[in-house]
């Protein structure tokens, strides 16, 4: 016998001694008979004991609790009495790791039974109190292949396009690009801030002449935001490229980026989510649609009769996203929508704006949410800093307007926030999206 066999890999092994090891998910403890069902990140596997057989084993299980820990050693069999797969394993040697207390809280509803009153699932809030254990789920477990999966096709297509891998600092020394909604930390004998995003240093790398490079790091907001969708701390997935034409090319980059990802969590995981979560898993086929901020504000009067206030339509209000979805889809089919000329003073100050002063960017909305700022920047230092002081911004951005004096190709990026795409893709509150949520009342565990 070799080491461990995956719970999925049992089937492989018929008629063979075999190791597994994993979470108590289930036990039954008869008279005679024994079932333990065993659960490992690949899947279950039914551990049957005759108690005459095997005293000592029996004596074992006796202090066994759901999600205890055990190393389970014996005789792979098929059986087509068994629900799971038609296999069992009839056990030689049960060694108990682990011995779990009885669990602070329920993580899905349990219907009632006979015996038993009804189990209401804990709140969100409790379960993140107790988040490992939560984490233990079939459901929050695919969550997590699936974001490897979108995570590791969308840096793989980036490096079939000739683009670097680059880490940049998050502890920074100036308020960065709005100098609002920072963080900010002691320093040895001074202040520093953590990074709301690595926007001018992924701008110094085109400087550099890196050309083609992208990040997967956190980001850091001080935002005081109770929404289901922003959090104080995200995992961004940024990027930024040389010698653009203009900003169309960097919206064709992400809408390539976004379909090699879709398609990657679409033929490995598709069923799985439609299962476990709901949703499909849907792959665009053509180009996204790209509509003008005021004519979505028109669109959205025609079809659903709402107006943005006057105040507000130089960029996209809450509502108007969410009601984008339903344009979209109306009108082009499509649950991806490319929103572009915005506001100058709605825009940061290094988005370059064409003759009439329009931002040369766009957002891009997935699911009437909202998911990508992006944009051609201004790489002419003479520009660039007369823009940071029409926003009173020319001192914080110092060392950042350096970049731009001694030569910088015209470029363009945009930034993902990778537990927001996790939660529109699963049709799940962004608590929920992920490993361990922080926001304005969260920093444990």
């Amino acid at each position: 016998m070799s080491g461990r066999v995956y719970l999925k890999d049992v089937k492989e092994h018929m008629g063979e001694r075999v190791k597994v090891q994993g979470f108590v998910e289930n036990i039954r403890d008869g008279r005679t008979m024994a079932f333990v069902v065993l659960k490992d990140i690949t899947g279950k596997v039914q551990i049957t004991l005759e108690k005459e057989k095997a005293p000592e084993l029996t004596s074992v299980l006796e202090g066994v609790t759901p999600d205890s820990v055990l190393t389970v050693t014996g005789q792979a069999v098929e059986n087509e009495y068994v629900k799971l797969g038609g296999i069992e394993i009839l056990p030689e040697e049960i060694r108990a790791e682990s011995i779990a207390q009885a669990l602070p809280i329920a993580r899905k509803d349990i219907p009632a039974t006979k015996k038993k009153k009804a189990v209401e699932r804990s709140s969100i809030d409790q379960r993140i109190d107790y988040r490992w254990i939560d984490l233990r789920t079939e459901e929050n477990q695919l969550m997590f292949k699936v974001q490897t999966a979108l995570v590791n096709a969308m840096r793989q297509y980036l490096l079939g396009e000739n683009f670097i891998e680059i880490h940049t600092p998050k502890l920074i020394g100036a308020a960065s690009e709005s100098g609002a909604d920072v963080f900010e930390v002691k320093y040895f004998d001074r202040s520093a801030y953590l990074a709301q995003s690595p926007q001018f240093y992924k701008q110094m790398a085109m400087a550099s002449g890196f050309e083609r490079i992208f990040e997967v790091g956190p980001v850091f907001r001080a935002e005081k935001s109770y929404t289901n969708k922003h959090t104080t701390e995200f995992t961004g997935f940024d990027l930024e490229f040389s010698y653009i034409d203009s900003f169309y090319d960097v919206m064709k980059m992400e809408e390539n980026l976004l379909k090699a990802g879709l398609q990657a969590v679409k033929e490995q995981y598709g069923e799985q989510i439609r299962e476990m979560f709901g949703p499909e898993v849907t792959v665009p086929a053509g180009p996204f649609p790209i509509v003008k901020l005021a004519e979505l504000y028109e669109g959205l009067e025609k079809d659903f009769g709402y107006v943005a206030p006057d105040s507000e339509k130089g960029d996209l209000t809450t509502e108007a996203e969410h009601l984008s979805y339903d344009w979209v889809k109306k009108h082009y089919d499509s649950e991806f929508l490319f929103v572009t000329d915005y506001d100058a003073e709605k825009r940061a100050f290094y988005h370059m704006r064409d003759e009439k002063g329009v931002p040369m960017g766009y957002d891009l909305i997935w699911r009437g949410v909202e998911i990508t700022t992006g944009a051609q920047r201004e790489h002419r230092y003479e520009i660039l800093k007369r823009q940071a002081q029409e926003k009173g911004l020319e001192e914080d951005v110092k060392f950042y307007l350096e970049f731009f004096r001694y030569g910088c190709p015209p470029h363009g990026g945009f930034g993902l926030g990778v537990d927001r795409m996790t939660m529109l893709l699963l049709g799940v509150p962004i608590k929920e999206a992920m490993f361990l949520f922080r926001g304005p009342n969260r920093l444990t565990p």
